[in-house]
């Protein structure tokens, strides 16, 4: 699946479960040590918990952030 964020220097963010289990999540753009970091520690992680320890997250003083980003792509690629 592949989400588009908003307000975040990352372009897209491709996302893979399998069930429930997030398997690998890959941004384009954006903060790359950060978005790998990112990626690496959600992976094997239920997408229930992901979400919830994600969203909400700012960047400075903007209102998102690659994280948060990232948890509006995984409730899309769950059908929230």
């Amino acid at each position: 699946m592949e989400y588009i964020p908003h307000g975040v220097c990352s372009r897209l963010i491709h996302v893979e479960l399998d069930g429930n289990i997030v398997k690998n999540v890959e941004f384009v753009g954006g903060c790359s040590g950060n978005t790998q970091g990112i990626s690496h520690l959600v992976r094997g992680m239920d997408v229930h918990e992901a979400i919830s320890r994600l969203q909400g997250i700012r960047c400075g003083n903007k209102a998102t952030s690659c994280p948060d980003q990232l948890s509006y792509a995984l409730k899309q690629a769950i059908g929230e």
